[in-house]
């Protein structure tokens, strides 16, 4: 990758940061770097793998999760510290990204960190049966040796977890492998995070210095596709998306799933 561009929009991403709470464009954003409009969309996007505005956005909504888990807040007045003046739009892009609202959010923390932190000495387990399903993507995680935590895989529409991934699951203690069923005929892309055992909820929804990985190439998936692939995690870079789906939700949800069958 070009390190001109790279530093670019590490620049960029820097700024953007620093000035959430004031509208920007592209146009103002390219200015900075002294880039035409067009290149720095596209410089932005090959880097960061989504466009300026999703990066955008995606910044403002981790930004909301950071102001509901530091103290309580009105939603109006959160929202107006990051740019979403409107509380309307705060709640859509909230729910669109994390994948519920800020409301509920804020009031699941406390228990989904209890939850998840259940299993950091008890395996998780899921259905043998779906695991046999066509397609699926059987995926074999690289981590350090020293990880301890849950690491969280995912098929997600694009190249970063700003979404509810098409089919996700976790593993976690010494585990490393997992398989990926029920998922539509598509393109997609196969991400990972790890992320380590905490006492503080915090740890668990604001994930800047979780590990991160993805496989390198998009997968095409039909109703006969069965992959093997491996992913390694590795630490943060500083262009990286902020990761902004509430994981231990997911993980939840999927777990009260497979207890119903």
């Amino acid at each position: 990758m070009n390190d001109e561009h790279t530093g670019a929009v590490q620049q960029v991403i820097q700024y953007m940061k620093e000035h959430l709470d004031e509208p920007m464009t592209t146009q103002q954003l390219a200015d900075l770097v002294g880039y035409s409009p067009f290149h720095f969309s596209r410089v932005f996007k090959r880097v960061t793998g989504i466009s300026v505005r999703q990066y955008l956005s995606a910044l403002r909504v981790e930004s909301g999760k950071t102001e509901l888990l530091k103290r309580p807040s009105l939603l109006v007045k959160i929202g107006m510290t990051i740019g979403l003046s409107s509380p309307g739009t705060f709640n859509t892009r909230f729910k669109q990204f994390v994948g519920l609202s800020p409301k509920r959010f804020r009031s699941t923390s406390e228990s989904l960190h209890q939850y998840v932190n259940q299993y950091e000495n008890k395996p998780l387990s899921w259905a043998e049966e779906e695991l046999n399903d066509l397609p699926r993507i059987h995926c074999q995680i690289e981590a350090p040796e020293n990880f301890r935590g849950m690491i969280y895989v995912g098929v997600f529409p694009r190249p970063v977890p700003d979404q509810k991934p098409i089919s996700g699951t976790a593993v976690n203690l010494r585990n490393r492998s997992c398989i990926l069923t029920r998922i539509p005929a598509g393109t997609y892309y196969v991400l990972a995070a790890g992320i380590p055992w905490s006492l503080n909820p915090r740890d668990y929804y604001l994930l800047n210095n979780s590990l991160r990985g993805k496989l390198d190439n998009p997968v095409h998936i039909d109703e006969t596709t069965d992959l093997s692939v491996k992913i390694a995690l590795r630490e943060p870079l500083p262009y990286d998306p902020p990761i902004v789906v509430n994981l231990p939700l997911l993980l939840f949800e999927k777990d009260r799933g497979n207890s119903a069958k």
